[in-house]
């Protein structure tokens, strides 16, 4: 086991949340090429959840739609046809390179009532009352401030406008990913996410997240579990696929000595191996969906 250092020797000074932001931009960032890449998998495996999102959302003609933390925007482009050319569909994330993402997806497929703009959740630059649906796709969860970023949604939303945040469930439930946290942090002996980062499971508690959606001033508050299955037809596209697509850990992964990083795949073939089907991998995953509104006052 290699142990890899991710402070100064000697500090124990955990990083503000100003400083957790930067570094959350700069991650995401460093791995946009993987999300383009990987755009249209990363939507039809979240096919069944974004179904849904809009679904008890029900965007209508002429409504705006406000996607943030978008990355390739697969969940606002889904919108864009529902409110048709007289609405609007604004696709936003923190990171350039991942608007330019999602503005490159919206011209191919023709969609002229889609823009983007580089908004962040913990402050929207938008004006207050001009959205009727807000969504948020596998994003909140990496806020710093997620009681200040559900408040800020609230704050955008039109009287009687809907909410649809989705974030991933419980650790056990996820192995397509825990078991890969487990792999890197047993062999390199560093904590995954580092301390204070916020990470995939920050929100993997539903009354947690309906509390923040209450205390926000959103009503009709639901959390729903929703499957999602991830799935490969072999261990090598699995493990290409996920470390792109792993944010905080992509880059740390490029970094790692060889012996490290095969024997943290050897322990992945290990783990994974009781998910092979006759079709290949079958992960199981479980994301929570909370939805709410906006009262008409």
């Amino acid at each position: 086991m290699q142990t890899i250092s991710s402070t100064q020797p000697g500090s124990t000074q955990q990083p503000g949340p100003v400083e957790i932001r930067a570094r959350l931009r700069a991650m995401w960032a460093s791995v946009a090429d993987g999300w383009a890449e990987h755009a249209d998998y990363t939507d039809r495996r979240a096919a069944d959840l974004t179904r849904l999102m809009l679904q008890r959302t029900d965007p209508q003609p002429g409504e705006r739609v406000l996607e943030l933390a978008s990355g390739p925007g697969g969940t606002g482009l889904a919108a864009a046809d529902l409110v048709g050319p007289d609405g609007e569909v604004v696709v936003s994330d923190v990171v350039p390179a991942m608007t330019a993402i999602a503005s490159a997806r919206a011209a191919a497929r023709g969609l002229v009532n889609v823009r983007t703009r580089e908004l962040d959740l913990h402050e929207i630059d938008e004006p207050s009352k001009s959205f009727d649906v807000v969504l948020c796709r596998e994003g909140l969860m990496f806020a710093t401030d997620p009681a200040h970023a559900t408040s800020e949604i609230r704050r955008v939303l039109r009287p009687g406008g809907r909410v649809a945040i989705a974030v991933w469930g419980p650790r056990e439930r996820n192995p397509w990913l825990a078991l890969v946290l487990d792999a890197v942090s047993g062999q390199t002996g560093q904590p995954v996410p580092p301390p204070g980062m916020p990470g995939p499971f920050s929100l993997d508690d539903a009354d947690r997240l309906a509390g923040l959606l209450s205390r926000a001033g959103l009503v009709d508050v639901e959390v729903t579990d929703v499957p999602v299955l991830t799935r490969a037809a072999s261990f090598e596209e699995w493990w290409v696929r996920t470390a792109a697509l792993a944010g905080p850990l992509s880059k740390m992964l490029e970094s790692l000595p060889s012996p490290v990083l095969l024997a943290i795949e050897h322990q992945l073939r290990s783990a994974t191996s009781t998910f092979q089907t006759p079709a290949g991998l079958e992960l199981p995953g479980l994301a929570l969906l909370a939805t709410a509104k906006r009262n008409t006052a």
